[in-house]
């Protein structure tokens, strides 16, 4: 299976599928979570592009080296797996933390973003979350990863799901954030040490960008969506209606259509290098 190294020598794991000809497209997950977060993507996005689905740091089959960490850096990582797998422009889709990875890429590299899916994200720090966050990161130390899972999957699962489904969250919640728990704080601690500068460069974007909500996600909430909406020039807004955080697996069908759609509309109105030679000059 293919790697690559970050700067510092960290081996990055990425899966890749779908057509070998179709467009790139580089699928970036969010916290504590690995390639296998876009299960219920990877034929229906396979089925015309060529997808990259890296680990981040610190989850999955890439390395988990002792903090700290920083989104930056791993933002750098994701150009990396991009030049080892001969990429130069892919288009390009972050959820939650990966979406705040996915802005970096797009304003620190431009030239190597074709258009820009920001899921379930945001684009500053509100108090309340910075001190759930800080709270995520105690738990999962002092009482593991199985019972922060636990736990916290309301954040995470709508609250249909969660009655419809409860004994099956309880088994598989804790297999979703399967993972060592200094990494998955070292991931939380990149989140909060990032300042909010990030949202006054977004105005530099000139990528075709879709922000993609759930109207009941509580953890990223619809305003959130909407101030990176409003700062990105041209971006795009869709909401899921009755989604929460995880919609791309309780809405798959909604999320992977959505996607699509613009990616479609993207890739019949742009020619490829057109896009970062714009975002470029």
């Amino acid at each position: 299976m293919p790697h690559t190294r970050g700067s510092d020598g960290i081996r990055i794991f990425y899966q890749e599928s779908g057509r070998s000809d179709g467009e790139p497209l580089l699928l970036v997950q969010g916290l504590g979570q690995d390639h296998n977060g876009w299960l219920l993507q990877r034929f229906p996005f396979g089925a015309r592009h060529r997808c990259l689905a890296p680990d981040n740091r610190g989850v999955g089959r890439s390395d988990k080296p002792a903090g700290p960490y920083d989104l930056e850096q791993m933002a750098d990582d994701l150009v990396r797996v991009l030049d080892d797998a001969g990429v130069e422009q892919a288009h390009v889709a972050g959820v939650s933390m990966g979406g705040i990875l996915a802005q970096i890429l797009a304003v620190r590299h431009p030239e190597r973003v074709r258009s820009l899916v920001l899921a379930c994200t945001a684009c500053h720090h509100h108090p309340w979350r910075r001190e759930l966050l800080q709270e995520w990161a105690d738990h999962a130390t002092n009482e593991g990863m199985r019972s922060f899972s636990r736990k916290n999957l309301r954040w995470v699962v709508g609250v249909r799901s969660m009655h419809r489904f409860w004994p099956a969250m309880q088994l598989l919640g804790p297999i979703a954030f399967d993972l060592p728990a200094d990494a998955f704080v070292s991931q939380v601690q990149a989140i909060l040490d990032t300042d909010d500068s990030l949202r006054t460069e977004l105005h530099s974007i000139a990528v075709p960008t879709l922000v993609l909500v759930g109207s009941q996600d509580i953890l990223t909430p619809q305003g959130d969506s909407e101030e990176i909406a409003s700062l990105i020039p041209g971006a795009r807004l869709a909401v899921v209606r009755g989604g929460a955080h995880g919609f791309m697996v309780e809405h798959a069908g909604d999320f992977n259509r959505t996607i699509l759609d613009f990616l479609a509309e993207v890739s019949a109105a742009t020619p490829i290098g057109a896009a970062a030679h714009d975002a470029a000059g």
